[in-house]
């Protein structure tokens, strides 16, 4: 799992860093929100789709698959001869995404007990350093000598090994760890296919949102807003009741997810085009700031993993967010001033650190607050809410992006700072929601033990 998450991570840093030079040379810079946005519309449907059938199968068969499409997707994104094209094979290589990202979540969940989970996700957190380090800066070295079509094909090459030996460990895990095939609950045909249903339209929604970038106002903005409605509202039925009321508890917790992810992500691909249609950076250059804000991600995650239940996980996700909106609203700040690009940097540095301690402790919450039978269906619904806040987010800063001048040549920082302040706002909704994600029963048992007292679960180390 940790070679794997290497990969995805090379490959995240990889494209964002690239994809400047990518629409400049496809001609397709109004869909340059779309070829990130795109991924994780699909990736819904995948995720749905995974969920089920790691509950009822466990997650070899769906991982196989969502490996297969990964690499098909980056194979026709390498090949790709015009943004279109690109943009399709994106949208394969989200779908399979999709699906890897549930079953991952799942094998976790099936393999290691509740105690080890936070090592566990401060170790996938730790895969993204060397890639955050050497990725922007090998992707653009890639892109300059061989072209920017390697930076797709040779992650395509390297995914296969690493996938294959996973793929005869996860054969191992059962659907539930706790019941036999012949006891274990199944999600009912019917609810299934409502659910793929629903996923397939907020992924139709989300897609429609970025088609609409290009139109005129005011119909883009019309567009846009009637595709953001339909796509709130097709994704209620995928997560937890009362998510989008905020309920204390998993509703809160994914709905958490689903605004940090948003405002994180939705900012982040514009850090480096800032710099490269700003500053004049290079391809390689303009990846330092993911750089510093993936090592202070992964610090910050290693840091809550080794506190362990030291630092209570609603502690830590409350400190997350509001380190989230310091970077977004610090970049939007910065940009709008006219600072120096080491000041993006280092507020961008802040909202990495803020993404390690909130999203590695709202995972810890998903599988604190789910029994083994529903694990799947909440790791799919938190994946979902993952992408789709990801996903509103860019298509709606790509609609502000451009109706601001940003598909023309740089002429100020009005489109960098309208996407920046669009995705603030997601991140004071994350602040506001996250101390109602509440303290999921795994953690009150080590809440109810005296201080200096291991729990029974605990490592003797």
């Amino acid at each position: 799992m940790f070679a794997l998450v290497v990969l995805v991570a090379f490959e995240s840093f990889a494209v964002t860093t690239v994809m400047p030079q990518v629409a400049d040379v496809l001609d397709g810079r109004a869909l340059y929100a779309f070829a990130f946005a795109g991924p994780l519309a699909t990736g819904v449907v995948g995720m749905v789709v995974a969920g089920a059938w790691s509950d009822r199968r466990g997650p070899a068969a769906p991982f196989a698959a969502g490996v297969l499409l990964f690499v098909v997707g980056l194979v026709v994104a390498g090949a790709a001869t015009h943004m279109a094209v690109l943009v399709a094979g994106r949208l394969a290589q989200g779908l399979g995404g999709g699906v890897v990202n549930v079953t991952l979540l799942v094998a976790v969940a099936r393999a290691y007990p509740p105690v080890l989970h936070p090592r566990v996700f401060a170790w996938f957190s730790t895969a993204w350093v060397l890639p955050s380090v050497v990725g922007p800066s090998l992707a653009g070295v890639v892109a300059d000598l061989a072209g920017w079509r390697w930076v797709f094909l040779g992650v395509a090459a390297l995914v296969v090994p690493a996938a294959v030996p996973l793929l005869a460990t996860v054969r191992g895990l059962a659907a539930s760890p706790d019941e036999s095939p012949a006891t274990r609950p199944r999600t009912a045909p019917d609810d299934a296919r409502r659910r793929v249903g629903w996923s397939v339209l907020v992924a139709v929604a989300v897609l429609a949102l970025n088609l609409a970038a290009p139109l005129d106002p005011p119909w883009a903005q019309l567009a846009a807003g009637a595709a953001a409605v339909v796509a709130v509202a097709a994704v209620r039925p995928l997560l937890p009741r009362g998510a989008l009321r905020a309920r204390t508890g998993l509703p809160s917790v994914i709905v958490t997810r689903m605004l940090l992810s948003g405002a994180f992500f939705g900012a982040q691909v514009y850090v480096p085009y800032l710099f490269v249609d700003r500053d004049g950076w290079g391809t390689t250059a303009s990846g330092l700031g993911l750089s510093a804000a993936a090592l202070a991600w992964s610090a910050a995650s290693v840091v809550q993993g080794r506190l362990g239940s030291r630092l209570a996980s609603r502690t830590a996700v409350r400190l997350g967010t509001v380190l989230v909106l310091v970077g977004v609203a610090g970049a939007a700040g910065a940009t709008a001033l006219g600072l120096p690009a080491w000041a993006v940097v280092l507020v961008w540095t802040a909202c990495g650190a803020g993404m390690g301690l909130g999203s590695s402790r709202l995972n810890v919450l998903l599988l604190g607050w789910s029994s083994p039978q529903d694990q799947g269906r909440n790791s799919a619904a938190n994946s979902i809410a993952d992408a789709v806040g990801a996903a509103l987010a860019l298509a709606l800063t790509g609609v502000v992006f451009v109706a601001a001048g940003g598909d023309a040549a740089y002429e100020g920082p009005g489109p960098f700072v309208g996407a920046f302040l669009l995705t603030a706002l997601l991140a004071l909704g994350a602040a506001l929601v996250a101390p109602r994600v509440g303290v999921p029963p795994t953690e009150r048992q080590d809440e109810a033990l005296p201080s200096g007292t291991a729990s029974a679960s605990a490592p003797s180390t």
